[in-house]
């Protein structure tokens, strides 16, 4: 069997491994759909290969095999790849703070016990039954396929919720900012304004409940001008590039809030003075639950959020190489692709 793997700056290789067989705690997936996420987009265009594990982390598939220890999941199970449970082990949740777990943070980033030698660009996977939540139902497979990063920005949005009215912005609207758009409206703020660069990703979120769109170059002036130059309430940084860092900051109000989603691979430079005078309140969120897994499933599958409109194309894993390099240049008609392995 083959995996596909960022092995290099923009350079990804299939890779030969035995097809797998579950040990006695894991399961075996056939994956249907395989998202590619930003992270996979800005590892492709980095020095140096891709973590393994990470390389294609958003699948969904069904389970054809099973250890002997496994009692929760059947074959024929169809199943989303999430992070494993809280340990109870470590020293994080021994003291009680069970959702900042040391062993689901190693597995968030491709690390510790839960890693795999490759991730979901290949047509099997073999991984331990704790990271694999059952599917709902009422999901279709493409959605399924997209419920990992919308769990991720729903995580993000109950950490840093709008308060009933407020004026929240998000920076970028790739799949992350669209997603974390939706839940920021779910949530009940009072205004959305999206910054983002594309015409046609700016229509989009519109489309899904935004009240303003508007070019990163006039969104201090047109949010100052909506906001009776105080600025926004909220900023959720969606776009993951270093320089947008501090424009979220220059967005809020005094007091406002910053909450880091995207994730920026490089050092961003940051004007401190700013901060201090402004008082800004900065949050990051990383990952989700179990419980906030199933929670996202279930407002995409009641049709409060919408990820159909999201997906904008599927392609098959021999053509990876294509799409990833269309991805990269920042100048495509795509916002989130699926491969089908």
């Amino acid at each position: 069997m083959q995996a596909a793997l960022i092995t290099a700056k923009e350079t990804i290789e299939f890779v030969d491994f035995d097809d797998p067989y579950p040990d006695s705690d894991q399961i075996v997936v056939d994956i249907t759909y395989c998202g590619i996420c930003g992270t996979d987009i800005h590892a492709f265009q980095s020095e140096g290969p891709a973590w393994p594990s990470t390389c294609g982390h958003e699948w969904t598939g069904y389970v054809s095999k099973k250890g002997d220890t496994v009692n929760r999941l059947s074959d024929g199970d169809r199943v989303v790849i999430a992070v494993p449970p809280s340990c109870g082990q470590c020293s994080a949740c021994h003291v009680g703070q069970m959702e900042k777990c040391q062993t689901v943070l190693a597995a968030t980033v491709g690390r510790g016990q839960f890693a795999t030698p490759h991730g979901g660009f290949a047509k099997q996977l073999a991984i331990h039954h704790g990271r694999a939540v059952l599917a709902n139902p009422d999901l279709s497979d493409e959605q399924a396929a997209q419920i990992e990063p919308a769990a991720i920005c729903f995580h993000a949005v109950r950490t840093n919720t709008p308060m009933l009215g407020e004026t929240a912005v998000i920076q970028g609207a790739g799949p992350i900012g669209l997603s974390t758009l939706q839940w920021v409206r779910v949530a009940g703020a009072g205004t959305i304004i999206v910054v983002e660069p594309n015409e046609k990703r700016r229509a989009l979120s519109l489309a899904l409940g935004a009240h303003h769109a508007v070019d990163p170059s006039s969104a201090r002036e047109f949010i100052s001008d909506q906001t009776s130059g105080l600025g926004a309430d909220i900023v959720y940084e969606c776009a993951g590039i270093p320089a947008t860092v501090q424009s979220a900051v220059d967005l809020a109000r005094r007091g406002g809030r910053v909450a880091l989603i995207g994730l920026a691979l490089g050092d961003a430079p940051i004007t401190p003075r700013q901060w201090l005078i402004k008082e800004i309140q900065v949050t990051a969120a990383l990952g989700y639950t179990h419980e906030e897994f199933d929670m996202a499933m279930g407002y995409v599958a009641d049709g409060r959020v919408d990820l159909d409109v999201l997906h904008s194309g599927t392609v098959d894993l021999l053509d990876i190489n294509a799409i990833f390099d269309e991805l990269s240049t920042g100048v495509t008609e795509h916002t989130k692709v699926l491969v089908k392995p």
